[in-house]
């Protein structure tokens, strides 16, 4: 595991990798936008809430990271390599 080579050692290892850098992207994505839009509602005492919520949103968004990239890396290294199947 965590073997770079891994990433594009066939094509089954191409779209794996490439399925996890787009989950992996789309959570960061969300993750930013929570504690962008979080930090706006701290500057008004109604929004505090919805804002502590979307800071926590954005934390467990942040906590599942390394969590895809754990996932992405085992569901790799489980693939047959090329010269396995020889």
């Amino acid at each position: 595991m965590f073997d770079p080579r891994l990433h594009r050692a066939s094509d089954a290892h191409i779209r794996v990798y490439g399925f996890y850098e787009r989950l992996y992207t789309c959570i960061d994505l969300v993750a930013a936008l929570c504690f962008v839009v979080g930090s706006v509602m701290f500057f008004s005492e109604a929004w505090l809430l919805p804002g502590t919520w979307l800071f926590l949103l954005g934390s467990l968004c942040f906590t599942a990271k390394p969590l895809v990239r754990f996932l992405r890396e085992f569901n790799l290294a489980r693939l047959p390599l090329p010269e396995d199947e020889s």
